[in-house]
């Protein structure tokens, strides 16, 4: 296999304060600084999740930001709590929101939005950039992912940023749920048995490839809380790789190809961004 690529930042979906973890089934207090890259979208009374992308761009859900102008929305980074003490925090104002064209309130199709910060932040052990799933990506039925955010858990609602490891559900088992044609090959779905994603749309679902962790959707919608039969519906990152770097310039992310089978998961990783000057042949 030949691939040509770039690094943008060896940082790029690494979480050196992070433990390694075990599959939590109905989710836990998320240890600090163990999801650097995990955003706390704020406009107006709606709090959205996000993640951290590069320097100055963090990448959410459309629904966040429909009825916003930009000067209304504020970003927290390495905020661990929504009350209380968060000795690492930063927070920006965001400069410019980019949401998809294309975006449909009344399917959720194209549910996604670039926020553009007010100016760079620095990268840290508890703020980090996320790797996206690059082009053709492919993740199986039944692979573990996690999710994170302050509404994962069923009410009432946690102040703590939580963490659960989820599995993958098909698209045809999502769509005998919501209806044929609903969740279309841009969307994914995680199970939604032990989650709530309100007060969390536009947070990140990831999986983890050795040490290196790939966002591979970004939550979209859901019905009810905790409903097994109902998975929850997210927009697959994958499939807007060339959106995503349209918008964002000389700041682009970083990007992992991610091949899983049903055996396992593919060893191979090729992580790209244009920025770097050195090429990387494998």
């Amino acid at each position: 296999i030949r691939t040509v690529g770039f690094f943008l930042s060896s940082l790029c979906g690494t979480a050196p304060l992070r433990k390694p973890h075990t599959r939590i089934i109905g989710g836990e207090d998320a240890p600090a600084g163990g999801w650097p890259w995990q955003a706390s979208v704020h406009n107006n009374s709606t709090l959205c999740g996000g993640s951290l992308i590069s320097r100055r761009w963090v990448l959410t859900a459309a629904r966040c930001l429909s009825r916003s102008a930009d000067s209304h929305v504020v970003v927290f980074l390495g905020r661990d709590t929504q009350m209380g003490q968060n000795p690492h925090v930063v927070t920006r104002w965001v400069s410019k929101v980019i949401k998809h064209p294309d975006y449909d309130p009344g399917t959720h199709k194209n549910d996604l939005a670039l926020l553009r910060l007010s100016s760079p932040v620095n990268f840290t052990n508890y703020i980090r950039p996320v790797c996206l799933a690059a082009k053709r990506s492919f993740f199986v039925d039944g692979l573990s992912c996690w999710v994170t955010g302050w509404g994962r858990l069923c009410p009432p609602p946690p102040q703590r940023l939580q963490q659960v490891s989820v599995p993958i559900v098909s698209n045809i088992q999502c769509n005998a749920a919501y209806g044929t044609g609903k969740v279309t090959t841009r969307m994914m779905c995680p199970s939604n048995k032990h989650v709530c994603m309100q007060r969390d749309f536009g947070g990140p679902l990831v999986v983890s490839n050795g040490n290196r962790w790939i966002q591979a959707g970004v939550a979209s919608f859901v019905t009810g809380c905790g409903y097994p039969d109902y998975p929850g519906v997210y927009t697959r990152v994958s499939r807007y790789q060339t959106w995503i770097n349209n918008h964002t310039g000389e700041e682009q992310p970083g990007y992992v190809y991610f091949w899983s089978s049903a055996s396992r998961t593919s060893p191979f990783i090729a992580v790209f961004s244009l920025l770097a000057a050195t090429a990387l042949v494998f």
